[in-house]
């Protein structure tokens, strides 16, 4: 695509944004390069490309053609100077934190994050003597106290996974820049099509490409967005420990990232419509959706999310015994460990996104043990909410069978 490719809407973006100079010999798709080494004859040429002075390539470990343009894709739909891409979601976010933080560093964040990303600030960073203050999601006051009681990097979830809880993401990036930290947003839930942590004042936005941006649950992938210098070290960090992505998954990603704005739109479309139905059913508990009116932070999200996002969460009565009940006989929803897919998957966060904490760890971030984590997928929606009434109406006479014969 000719042209600036800067001021073009989000769906031409996922769609051609970043693939021009990679198309070769009229192809209209970017090819799989799966060469390891990259070959110079003039070696001053080959220095110059070692060094960065001239855009190339030199080694898979470092850059690849393939993976350059799902990088430069994910830039443009988040805004940002500069992307580097990661083998997984939590090699992104791992490795930017582990680029940005030293012994006797601080890090701030919020309690009830992703449960990998969580065991990074509980397990991982103390061992390297960096201090870790997590606050509750909902208490500004509280992150803002703790940032300026010190702060090198203030680490933000928005939507929490798998809570659903929304941060003010401008309001907390101000008190951020206020004490020199580097502001970090994971925007795995939002995408950057309903939302792009960057203009809300963040530093860098990371991703994991897994799940929304891929969208079909057949490729591994993470990637950092932000300014130049940031990325650049962060990317220096990656080449070195080896956390790489691969051409083959770059491939995939990018034939997923052709229809984001399409599976986003339906996705919460469709979510927006199963919270709704969810809220009337008296066998659940709580919904949580950030596009409900009665959602703690409904008037955040609708400041800085252009939707509310496929991802819910929703608790049922009856506690974990329910659970069991209801989840396999759900027609239309793979019971499994991903989301973000364009098939609907739901499962417990003890077997999905807080597998690796213990009870008393997941009730310490407010994640009780009869939450549903639920991603919708592109399906109708009305077959959706037909599958969850079917299975609601079984589990609610399964429930009802049991506490008789007690």
């Amino acid at each position: 695509m000719r042209g600036n490719v800067e001021n073009i809407d989000l769906g031409t973006q996922t769609v051609w944004g970043g693939e021009d100079e990679y198309l070769i010999q009229g192809a209209t798709q970017v090819p799989v390069v799966h060469s390891v080494g990259f070959g110079y004859r003039d070696l001053d040429e080959w220095l110059d490309v070692a060094l960065g002075k001239r855009e190339g390539h030199i080694y898979g470990r470092n850059t690849n053609p393939t993976v350059h343009v799902f990088e430069e894709k994910v830039r443009l739909l988040e805004g940002a100077e500069a992307a580097t891409s990661f083998s997984t979601g939590m090699a992104a976010i791992s490795g930017t934190l582990f680029t940005l933080l030293k012994p006797g560093d601080r890090v701030v964040s919020v309690k009830d994050s992703y449960g990998g990303t969580n065991k990074i600030f509980t397990e991982f960073l103390p061992r390297f003597q960096i201090d870790v203050a997590l606050c509750d999601t909902s208490d500004y006051e509280q992150i803002e106290r703790e940032t300026r009681a010190g702060c090198t990097v203030l680490y933000l979830e928005s939507p929490t996974n798998p809570t659903l809880k929304v941060v003010d993401i401008e309001r907390l990036a101000k008190v951020g820049r206020e004490v020199g930290a580097t502001v970090v947003v994971d925007n795995t839930f939002a995408t950057p099509i309903n939302q792009n942590p960057l203009q809300l004042g963040a530093d860098l936005v990371v991703h994991s490409a897994t799940k929304f941006l891929g969208g079909h649950a057949d490729a591994l992938g993470g990637i950092v967005c932000g300014s130049k210098d940031l990325v650049e070290e962060i990317y220096h960090y990656r080449e070195i420990n080896g956390a790489t992505l691969a051409p083959m998954e770059a491939y995939l990603l990018l034939r997923g990232m052709k229809t984001l704005k399409l599976r986003v739109e339906r996705q919460s479309e469709n979510a927006a419509q199963i919270a709704a139905f969810l809220q009337t059913h008296p066998l659940v508990d709580e919904v949580f959706y950030p596009g409900l009116e009665t959602h703690l932070h409904h008037d955040v999200a609708k400041k800085q999310m252009r939707r509310f996002g496929g991802m819910l969460s929703f608790s049922l009565k009856g506690g974990f015994d329910t659970v069991k009940v209801f989840l396999p006989r759900l027609r239309f929803a793979h019971l499994a460990a991903n989301l973000g897919a364009v098939e609907t998957t739901a499962g417990p966060p003890r077997t999905t996104s807080h597998v690796e904490c213990t009870p008393a760890e997941r009730q310490a971030m407010g994640i009780p043990e009869n939450l549903i984590r639920y991603s919708a997928g592109i399906e109708d929606v009305d077959d959706l909410i037909r599958d969850l009434q079917q299975a609601l109406a079984y589990a609610e006479e399964a429930t009802r069978v049991n506490s008789s014969q007690r």
